[in-house]
């Protein structure tokens, strides 16, 4: 498998497999999953980066767990829709991690999800900074990638 257009991770997936959604930051990693319906998505866990492959490890741990067999990942695409190193960066760790295992790969624009999950924490579950910080990634995880399950689902004719 290799790396697909958003519209085409459904048929290049598993039928009924979940899709795992990745937020990549420095530190961290957000980790999320849909459903097998791929209608919702949960937070799932916050990987501690140290080296990719100790990383790349403990995500293919958490998809085999939840029998998931897709990935989406944020891209950090800038306000003006321009690719920098960020993006850059994302799309090396999808180029590695296929190397470990043959999975169908799509990106997302990710821009202001994490503004708009801790506004969210902030606004709706009152979250203090502590907890906000603890949150935040697997949570901006769980919201990419419900943002792509909706594209998808809109993109299905009725």
């Amino acid at each position: 498998m290799a790396v697909v257009d958003l519209l085409e991770l459904p048929g290049a997936a598993p039928p009924r497999s979940p899709v795992v959604g990745l937020d990549l930051g420095e530190k961290t990693i957000g980790v999320a999953v849909s459903d097998g319906g791929r209608m919702i998505a949960s937070p799932l866990a916050l990987i501690r980066r140290t080296k990719f492959t100790a990383d790349a490890n403990e995500l293919l741990r958490l998809m085999e767990g939840r029998g998931a067999g897709a990935l989406l990942i944020g891209l950090p695409v800038n306000m003006d829709g321009t690719e920098g190193p960020r993006c850059q960066s994302v799309r090396a760790f999808a180029r590695n991690f296929l190397k470990l295992r043959d999975v169908p790969i799509a990106f997302w624009d990710e821009r202001l999800s994490s503004a708009a999950v801790n506004r969210m924490l902030i606004d709706e579950a009152d979250a203090s900074r502590a907890r906000r910080a603890e949150l935040v990634d697997k949570a901006a995880a769980a919201w990419i990638l419900q943002g792509a399950l909706d594209r998808l689902r809109a993109s299905v004719p009725r």
